[in-house]
């Protein structure tokens, strides 16, 4: 019984010893990669031909993909794979949509020598023709052109990023680390600029500081307008008036004066048909939209354009006859001002100052003399 019962032990003793042999080479290897720093993945509008529609972080979007990292010893590296995964840790699922089996090396700087090696989807990798040491601390960063973002909206992804000795990302890893990233649902603005004209007229209207200076059709004053003087034979009556006007029309505006000239019951003080200067004792109405030196005492009369036309965004100009310094015209229907100048196109906004200008004969009768005029801006769209 004894006998029986060593031998029940020695037996027991072998089991257990094969067992324990067989177990033992199926135990799992473990690899301690030193972490990856300052790691980060931009994405980033564009792909191979430039085209900035798809936007970096847009769903399906053919974008680059720039990864910008630290390796924190200094290594010998001969490859470093981007294995794209739906979630930062355990098995990796390549994320819905993504492909980079079009990818490119767009750009490489801290350690360069690479190519893109695309073969896989979702595990690119970039590989030297023999490995090499990276100095520890170095900032890397590696541009992949043409990669195609995960198709699903407002959806993370994550990358891991690591590095091996080899030339083919086999073999035990040397530096992990992962980087985080999502598309995101585009938010697509609009808004309608309509076809547009702003004009106003009164005897003063000033600009507006606050919107930086842009002339304010609420400042304009009533457009009663009285000469600065009664008239004489012997000196000039002056008078002005400003107008204000934008718009975005194609063949921009011309604005044109309307009304009788200046008329007391049956008497009336002679418009200049022709473009002329002033001679006292002689009956004219007229007016042009010049800065004139014709001067009251000391104060000429008028002002040019302001803001001065510069053929592009500010493009009003006065119209021939009403063009010219110290010479005045004065026909009703007259186009006085376009916008035409330096071509067809809107213009900005702009004071146009009116200079009005009297003279009258000795002999004209007494009586108060007035007109009501009335400027029509027209727009070509």
């Amino acid at each position: 019984m004894i006998k029986h019962h060593h031998s029940f032990i020695r037996l027991l003793t072998l089991v257990t010893l094969v067992v324990a042999l067989s177990v033992g080479p199926f135990l799992p290897m473990t690899a301690h990669a030193a972490q990856i720093t300052n790691r980060k993945l931009t994405l980033i509008a564009g792909d191979t031909n430039g085209n900035t529609v798809n936007a970096g972080a847009m769903a399906s979007g053919v974008v680059k993909h720039k990864f910008d990292f630290t390796v924190p010893s200094g290594t010998s590296v001969g490859s470093i794979q981007f294995l794209y995964c739906t979630q930062a840790a355990d098995t990796c699922v390549t994320p819905t949509g993504l492909s980079t089996t079009s990818a490119t090396l767009d750009a490489q700087s801290g350690a360069t020598g690479f190519t893109m090696v695309n073969t896989t989807n979702g595990a690119p990798y970039i590989a030297r023709v023999s490995a090499s040491v990276i100095p520890a601390a170095t900032p890397l960063s590696y541009t992949l052109n043409s990669v195609t973002n995960p198709s699903d909206n407002n959806t993370s992804f994550y990358v891991r990023i690591t590095t091996f000795a080899t030339t083919d990302a086999t073999g035990a890893p040397t530096d992990q680390g992962t980087v985080a990233a999502s598309t995101s649902e585009q938010i697509y603005l609009s808004g309608i600029m309509p076809e547009s004209l702003v004009f106003c007229t009164g005897a003063t209207i000033d600009r507006t500081p606050a919107v930086t200076g842009v002339p304010d059709c609420a400042t304009a004053t009533a457009g009663v307008i009285s000469y600065n003087q009664a008239f004489s034979p012997t000196d000039t009556a002056t008078a002005s008036s400003q107008m204000f006007a934008s718009t975005n029309a194609g063949s921009g505006f011309a604005i044109t004066v309307n009304g009788p000239t200046l008329t007391s019951g049956a008497n009336t003080i002679t418009g200049m048909s022709t473009m002329g200067p002033i001679i006292h004792g002689v009956s004219q109405f007229g007016l042009n939209l010049k800065a004139n030196t014709v001067a009251t005492s000391t104060v000429p009369v008028g002002a040019e354009i302001d803001k001065p036309s510069n053929g592009a965004n500010f493009r009003a100009a006065p119209a021939t006859g009403y063009d010219t310094v110290d010479n005045f015209k004065f026909v009703p229907g007259d186009v006085v001002a376009n916008s035409d100048n330096g071509g067809a196109g809107g213009t900005d906004s702009q004071i146009i100052t009116v200079s009005y200008i009297a003279n009258v004969p000795g002999s004209l009768p007494a009586g108060t003399y007035s007109t009501t005029l009335t400027y029509i801006c027209t727009p070509t769209f």
